[in-house]
């Protein structure tokens, strides 16, 4: 008997089906079976099934002697299915690699519950993803299992069928069976959820919900929609024969008038000369079904008491009302705007302030990167300076230590306090509001080392160009006084990227100075506070993200399998790249690892130093992290498996595969055996780190946030890097500042 029986009916699918089946028969969890269903399909779906059951033993395929539709086509495959539990899978929609594992993995967890619910991403027709917006209900209703009663919650996520495993025996014993219609999975996922004793939920996207261009079946104008009544009047039906749910009777009187009043409000549904009646035949099922005792009636479902003519006079100004504010909205912007120009202009004829320093880091989200080691040693030698952080809003506010000054972007603080700081210092450009006054003082401490292409170079490279306007990054550049540089490398292609008015500061990177001559046990803390035991190696994994991809998620290596590959004694710590943080990447699976302890999600971790000196090796991509992490004298492996296409689509400055800081895997098979024979820190390794070192840490000494605050800040002297030669000639056509 196999763990999991996928029914997948088929009807027009010809140009999807193969990558739906793919998808399943690709799983690492071997332990099931594919009950494909063709319900008469007119174009070549049956005869694809047919090739993959001749060479896939666990796809059984079945014909039907007619078209049924999606519900019943669902029926057929039922008594073929020897499972432990059901999935339904819709033949134009994909698994995501790994899921089946991972949902065996949380059934395992859970003891077998009778249903599981996992998470989906919509994935658009022209690339796009967008995960579900309510997952925060899955992860909220993680720990362990609960009824529906327990938490209702769980019903507020999309009530369809293929977001659920469900077990066997639990649908054997309650006959659940799907009824014809366009609106199937209502009458099935209701009576489902309200039945089951014991529910589980799996935070982990484990399907792309395929989102057409000319949409689903449900987005299509039709009197077809009319079904939606008659699959409620079966839930209903379901309640009256199951008296112990009868509680539910409001909630669901509630979600039926919601559902209808959706599918009405839709402008591609119902043919306009069907509306009324589609409307009228909501509201006598409203009034059919309502509770005993009678109920309050709240927000949308209130236009089902009044007559159609006042409910479509309801919307007309509805929409009215929106347009108008859309208006008043664009007409006070454009008068703000001025308005915020002209307060500007009156405070700027004020004095610049010498001790205000204006902070801010990664987009305004808080103490973080160069300018934080650059404002705490500020506050250690120059208290006297007033350094203000400017932060997106109160959410990065409250994540401030008390004794930090800072003010919220576009703020009339904020603008006061921009009209007359002297320095500005930040690692991405500031807004392109205000201008910059003349005296005042911009340091632009960049984000790193670079190996990508960045700013102008980009002209070239028109998919990694995709939404950036190079044009205003380089006006907004021209702003720079001072650019800091770690190395002669990065202050060479900081001028040939940003083609600007700056002097570059031979300063080292101020985020660094913890990482140089750190102390064994600097990283403890993280340790302790993820629970990794001491004598555990702990494996740094920070992929960067790939521009060639939309969202820039490409998953090259399976968290999972490697910390199984590590073996005992070993913790894998990951760390997204922050622009990957707030997407779908971590529902792929990373959350859910973490949970289960698996591996560590280092992502969100305010200080990426603190985790680097936690760890004991660095394994990445192309990350420039890599360049930051060399300081710790610690081995890295660059796994390069796509280096080409990579090169390709971004562009890269020098050979990272030829100058790497260790070894360079090609293959995951490479890598695992990289790791098993111990070659990861050997004397190759060590050579090679050391020579990467040297170039790209070269003026890293532990004292360049020292450097900028005396040297720029200040305006003290202070001795070079001792890595610098005395003579090092700056680059031809460009400033730069040396010291004494």
């Amino acid at each position: 008997m196999p763990r999991f029986s996928i029914v997948v009916p088929c009807f027009r699918v010809q140009g999807f089906l193969r990558e739906c089946l793919d998808s399943v028969l690709g799983q690492s969890f071997t332990d099931f079976e594919v009950i494909a269903v063709d319900d008469r399909s007119p174009d070549g779906s049956g005869a694809i099934l047919d090739e993959y059951a001749a060479r896939d033993p666990r796809v059984t395929a079945l014909h039907l002697p007619e078209n049924v539709g999606l519900g019943r086509a669902r029926n057929a495959g039922l008594p073929h299915a020897g499972g432990d539990y059901l999935l339904f899978l819709d033949s134009d929609d994909t698994l995501t690699p790994g899921t089946l594992q991972a949902i065996a993995d949380r059934l395992a967890e859970t003891a077998d519950p009778d249903v599981l619910v996992f998470d989906y991403a919509r994935t658009y027709w022209w690339g796009g993803m967008r995960r579900n917006a309510l997952a925060h209900v899955l992860a909220d209703c993680a720990d362990g299992t609960f009824t529906a009663a327990e938490r209702p919650e769980i019903l507020d996520l999309l009530m369809v069928v293929w977001n659920k495993a469900y077990r066997r025996d639990f649908v054997d014993r309650h006959g659940f069976t799907f009824p014809p219609g366009y609106y199937e999975d209502t009458p099935w996922t209701f009576p489902v959820m309200l039945s089951a004793g014991r529910i589980a939920t799996l935070d982990r996207i484990c399907l792309n919900y395929r989102q057409r261009r000319q949409g689903n079946i449900l987005s299509t104008t039709s009197r077809k929609h009319f079904d939606v009544h008659d699959q409620y009047e079966r839930v209903f039906a379901y309640l009256d024969d199951h008296p112990e749910l009868a509680d539910w009777r409001p909630y669901l009187h509630r979600k039926m008038g919601e559902h209808c009043l959706d599918v009405l409000a839709k402008p591609d549904r119902l043919p306009p000369g069907d509306k009324r009646e589609f409307f009228l035949r909501t509201a006598e099922l409203f009034r059919a079904h309502w509770p005993a005792g009678g109920t309050r009636v709240t927000g949308e479902t209130r236009l089902l008491t009044w007559p159609y003519t006042v409910y479509r006079a309801a919307r007309q100004a509805e929409s009215v009302r929106r347009a108008a504010q859309r208006r008043a909205l664009r007409v006070r912007g454009a008068a703000a705007g001025r308005a915020k120009d002209a307060w500007f202009a009156l405070h700027a004829r004020r004095p610049l302030d010498p001790h205000l320093v204006l902070y801010s880091a990664f987009s305004h989200r808080g103490v973080l990167g160069d300018p934080g080691a650059i404002y705490r040693k500020a506050r250690e030698i120059a208290p006297h300076l007033r350094g203000v952080w400017v932060v997106a809003d109160e959410e990065v506010a409250a994540r401030l230590p008390e004794d930090v000054e800072y003010v919220l972007l576009d703020s009339p603080g904020h603008r006061r306090l921009a009209a007359r700081a002297g320095f500005f210092v930040n690692n991405v450009n500031w807004p392109g509001r205000p201008a910059k006054r003349p005296g005042s003082v911009h340091i632009h401490t960049h984000l790193g080392t670079p190996l990508k292409y960045m700013a102008a170079d980009l002209r070239d490279k028109p998919g990694a160009r995709f939404q950036v306007d190079v044009p205003q990054m380089l006006r907004r550049a021209d702003r720079w006084d001072y650019s800091l540089v770690a190395n002669r490398y990065s202050e060479r292609v900081w001028e040939r990227a940003y083609p600007c008015h700056f002097t570059s500061v031979r300063s080292g990177s101020p985020r660094n100075d913890v990482l140089v001559g750190a102390a064994p046990g600097a990283g403890a803390a993280f340790r302790e506070r993820h629970g990794i035991p001491r004598e555990h190696t702990v494996v740094l994994y920070a992929p960067t993200r790939r521009d060639h991809r939309r969202g820039g998620l490409v998953e090259r290596i399976d968290p999972a399998r490697l910390a199984a590959d590590l073996g005992e004694g070993h913790t894998l710590v990951v760390r997204l790249h922050p622009s990957l943080a707030a997407g779908p990447a971590r529902g792929l699976g990373l959350t859910e690892l973490a949970r289960r302890g698996v591996v560590v999600d280092a992502t969100d971790e305010p200080h990426v130093e603190e985790v680097m000196l936690a760890s004991d090796m660095l394994l990445t991509d192309y990350s420039a992290l890599m360049f930051d992490y060399a300081n710790l004298d610690r081995p890295i492996v660059v796994h390069a498996d796509d280096w080409e296409v990579y090169t390709a689509s971004r562009g890269a400055y020098f050979d990272i595969t030829a100058e790497p800081p260790g070894h360079v895997t090609r293959s995951y098979d490479e890598l695992v055996r990289l790791f098993a024979s111990g070659r990861w820190r050997d004397a190759e390794a060590e050579r090679l780190r050391g020579a990467f070192r040297d170039r790209f840490c070269e003026f890293d000494d532990g004292r360049a946030a020292e450097r900028v605050v005396r040297t720029l800040l200040l305006g003290e002297r202070m001795p070079e890097p001792a890595a610098v030669p005395a003579q090092a000639p700056a680059p031809a056509g460009h400033n730069l500042l040396t010291f004494s």
